[in-house]
């Protein structure tokens, strides 16, 4: 089994998560997101999860109130590069998770009805912030956008003001994937 080696980042974020961190606490994020490994990764996600919980269902957003319900995808959250280098972790819903959990390639559809969302974490000056709550609706009457509806929340609880063409024109480029992007392959769970 590979060591692990704390770096000061870690040791901030896990005393952050402590019992006694308030919510005023701030909790540590790298500048390089790529270089932070699992054990910086787990203790930034303990310090952020119940502040994103709480940000996101502030103004009472249905799908943001009962997404920590559904399947995680992921061990932790990850860097992908989209998204401005922010932590993801995706769940999805009941109706999804077997299609998804597949993390297939080829020519396949999600079931309409199905819901993706990714948590994420960004951060500015060595601090981590709560990042919007990005949520994928498959539906059967989109056609222009492969049958997804994008929606998010930001980090106040408010409503997501996102155009469907811009969220496409990234998300159209997985067209072998039904326009989904995955986990990174290192953290991805399986369906089994």
């Amino acid at each position: 089994m590979k060591a692990t080696i704390l770096t000061a980042a870690a040791v901030g974020a896990a005393l952050a998560a402590a019992g006694s961190a308030s919510a005023q606490d701030a909790c540590s994020i790298a500048e390089d997101r790529f270089g932070m490994d699992a054990a910086v990764v787990d203790a930034l996600y303990d310090c952020m999860s119940d502040r994103m919980l709480e940000a996101y269902t502030a103004e009472g957003n249905e799908i943001a109130q009962a997404y920590r319900d559904w399947t995680v995808s992921a061990t932790r959250p990850a860097v992908a590069g989209p998204h401005q280098n922010r932590f993801l972790l995706t769940f999805v819903n009941e109706t999804g998770a077997e299609q998804y959990l597949a993390f297939e390639d080829g020519e396949f559809e999600m079931p309409v009805g199905s819901v993706l969302v990714k948590e994420s974490i960004g951060g500015k000056d060595g601090n981590a912030r709560v990042g919007p709550l990005f949520i994928m609706t498959k539906v059967d009457d989109a056609p222009d956008f492969d049958n997804w509806l994008y929606a998010g929340v930001q980090p106040n609880g408010k409503e997501l003001k996102i155009s469907q063409k811009f969220c496409h024109d990234c998300h159209g480029a997985f067209d072998h994937q039904d326009s989904m992007g995955y986990p990174v392959e290192e953290v991805r769970v399986s369906a089994e």
